[in-house]
């Protein structure tokens, strides 16, 4: 699906007025009085919603939190590039952070798109089922950055109306659990508005599967697992199934396949960019890249091996590493990385000639893995861990599998012994950490990890930052962007 912007200045005219000009009507130019007027111009604003999801922009910096902020890599790139992420790596962001700065504002963006939709569509004379629709991927998209938000940042403005007067531009912080509320609110509505799936025109709308999907992980984070797995079992419900191969859900080949549940789409070489830059930010400088991103030791080591050392086949779908072949077929060479690992999954785009910066790879932000690994984990917190094992084992076995379906894996046919064998221990605690391991190499180099160490809480937090300055109490949340604290007189 192409996205589009919202144009709102048709042509740009620069006029040169004396005081008696100051009355003439602006002409080519939409206003709230002139938009939100017919079919066309809601999908237009829905659409621009959607957009700053997209990684086209460099300002949608989500890799920065969801990974190089937790253990799994680094910054990498040249030693003064992108120095505030660094200073996130590190734990010693302050307010002034740009990296910081730019995620807040292009969120909040969205956020004031999807208000926009909420507030005008309904007055729109049009098809009935269609405008609930929009008004429910508005609000699927308004919970998606909130999701993000308060998961970075902790309490936030809570924004769900348009800014109609200079009061409206402050907003006071609201908790943690308000915050989560009134995402559960926007979810169950769109649930019932947005559609079971569309037509190649429009994939990568919101479906009902996303609303659900994502439901049930906003009350997984919340601790709310019998909600949590009614949500998740909403999902398993309609169909969606694991990809024979792991691989396919990040290849061009394989885009808005069985398993995907919220994808953002990219569109490579328009005239408006629409593309992503990721495979730029996470490929070598030998292909014009930046290599940030880099996979940590801790990572890679995560991943099992059997006792003659053949590893998890997902290790070398996600991470670069020596003695492997690198996205592009040649050898991978640890010296392109500060830590000797580069992120394939982002990058793996340009090894079939997409323009580096402008990659038609989409973004996968929930698949059908996650949802069984989500059901793994609301049953055994219900104290039901036998039947946990099952949706556990699922994911556990499709990646073994791998050895069924790719023929370039070494012994191609026969799944080697003792490889990723399926968990067994119905011991609650032992089969906590079984899942946690589970989300970390299924989920690994998708934006997730930061986001899974924080809400499992101090012990664990403190257990992953080891040897760091890392401190709970201090370092749980950052720091909301000086411009929110001088502009904002609620705060």
């Amino acid at each position: 699906m192409k996205i589009k912007k919202i144009v709102l200045a048709v042509s740009l005219l620069t006029l040169f007025v004396n005081c008696s000009d100051l009355d003439t009507e602006l002409k080519g130019q939409y206003t709230t009085d002139t938009f939100f007027k017919n079919k066309d111009q809601a999908l237009l604003a829905i659409n621009a919603t959607y957009q700053i999801a997209a990684f086209s922009s460099s300002n949608n910096n989500l890799w920065v939190f969801g990974d190089v902020a937790s253990d799994d890599t680094v910054k990498g790139g040249n030693p003064g590039d992108q120095s505030d992420v660094a200073f996130i790596d590190n734990f010693q962001a302050n307010p002034d952070n740009g990296a910081i700065e730019s995620f807040w504002q292009h969120y909040y963006e969205g956020i004031a798109r999807a208000n926009n939709v909420i507030y005008y569509v309904p007055s729109i004379d049009m098809d009935a089922t269609l405008r609930d629709r929009i008004v429910g991927e508005a609000k699927f998209l308004r919970a998606y950055y909130y999701f993000h938000l308060v998961n970075i940042f902790g309490q936030v403005p809570l924004r769900t109306t348009p800014a109609l007067n200079v009061d409206d531009l402050s907003a006071p912080l609201a908790s943690v659990a308000d915050i989560y509320a009134q995402m559960e609110s926007d979810l169950r509505d769109a649930s019932v508005t947005l559609y079971p799936s569309y037509g190649p025109a429009d994939l990568g709308r919101a479906t009902q599967g996303a609303a659900f999907g994502l439901l049930a992980k906003v009350y997984l984070f919340q601790a709310k697992y019998a909600q949590a797995l009614a949500a998740a079992n909403q999902v398993e419900s309609m169909g969606y199934s694991l990809t024979t191969l792991y691989n396919f859900n990040f290849d061009l080949t394989h885009k808005n396949n069985s398993e995907s549940i919220f994808e953002i789409q990219h569109l490579t070489t328009q005239l408006v960019g629409q593309g992503s830059y990721l495979n730029q930010y996470a490929s070598p400088a030998i292909s014009n890249g930046y290599f940030f991103n880099a996979p940590t030791s801790s990572l890679v080591n995560s991943y099992e091996k059997t006792p003659t050392d053949v590893y998890d086949p997902r290790l070398d779908y996600t991470v670069g590493r020596a003695g492997q072949k690198w996205v592009n077929g040649m050898d991978f060479d640890p010296e392109w990385s500060p830590t000797g690992f580069l992120d394939k999954k982002q990058a793996n785009d340009v090894v079939v000639g997409q323009p580096i910066g402008d990659g038609a790879k989409n973004y996968v932000f929930m698949r059908f893995a996650e949802i069984l690994l989500i059901k793994a984990e609301a049953l055994n917190e219900l104290n039901r861990s036998s039947e946990a094992l099952n949706p556990l084992n699922q994911v556990r076995e499709r990646a073994r599998n791998s050895y069924l379906y790719d023929p370039l894996l070494p012994g191609f046919g026969t799944v080697p012994p003792l490889l990723l064998p399926d968990v067994t221990t119905t011991n609650q605690f032992s089969l906590r950490d079984a899942i946690r391991h589970e989300r970390r190499v299924e989920l690994g180099l998708e934006f997730h990890r930061y986001y899974d160490i924080m809400r499992y809480g101090k012990a664990y937090a403190q257990a992953a930052f080891a040897g760091t300055s890392f401190s709970y109490e201090t370092n749980r949340y950052f720091p909301l962007p000086q411009s929110e604290l001088d502009t904002n007189t609620k705060i």
